[in-house]
């Protein structure tokens, strides 16, 4: 073996090491919850409307308030089943957002898509992250009328977003790692409101 070999597998054992040494805290397993999601009819398509339950573990409360940026990811899936063959993926969507705290004006920020909004509390940002709405995941030829679809949303924080030195920490440290499952439903959809 090469002795780079040898030290990413001595990098891997530290990491299972220390993983195994810190059990999954109980508040970071719940800490995101999916507790609605449901697909609108629009003229345009369809929206997604979701709701989520999002409790940051202490630690993330402190990085945030010195300055660490946490970029949340909400992700989106539509699959067709078919008995006869494998199951064909229809669409897949993500939305981005990234939440940071302004020392200056005391003010937690949270941007998506390049729209921005201030909070005073970081409470009232998180209820703010937690109602998606309004976004379009499904354009109208996209799905055939009267077909079923298995739909799945979930909520996670993007580690691979955060400074290096916090990606390491999120390698050994479960706190960092937050993901709400994924939120299941079915849907059939009818002729968007409107259509001609």
């Amino acid at each position: 073996m090469t002795a780079r070999l040898i030290r990413a597998l001595a990098l891997m054992a530290m990491v299972w090491a220390a993983l195994a040494a810190h059990p999954t805290p109980a508040q970071a397993a719940d800490a995101i919850e999916v507790r609605s999601a449901q697909l609108d009819p629009s003229p345009d398509g369809w929206m997604l409307a979701a709701d989520f339950a999002i409790s940051l573990p202490q630690r993330l409360e402190e990085a945030v308030n010195r300055g660490v940026m946490l970029y949340f990811v909400v992700e989106f899936d539509v699959i067709r089943p078919r008995w006869y063959w494998f199951d064909e993926s229809v669409t897949a969507a993500s939305q981005a957002y990234r939440l940071s705290y302004h020392a200056l004006t005391r003010q937690y920020r949270l941007n998506l898509s390049g729209f921005a909004q201030t909070f005073p509390t970081l409470a009232e940002a998180l209820v703010a992250m937690s109602r998606v709405r309004g976004w379009r995941v499904l354009e109208p030829d996209q799905v055939r009328v009267g077909t079923t679809y298995d739909v799945q949303v979930r909520m996670r924080l993007d580690t691979a977003q955060l400074p290096k030195p916090f990606q390491v920490t999120a390698l050994t440290n479960r706190e960092w790692t937050l993901s709400s499952e994924w939120k299941r439903f079915r849907f059939s959809p009818e002729t968007p409101k409107n259509a001609p």
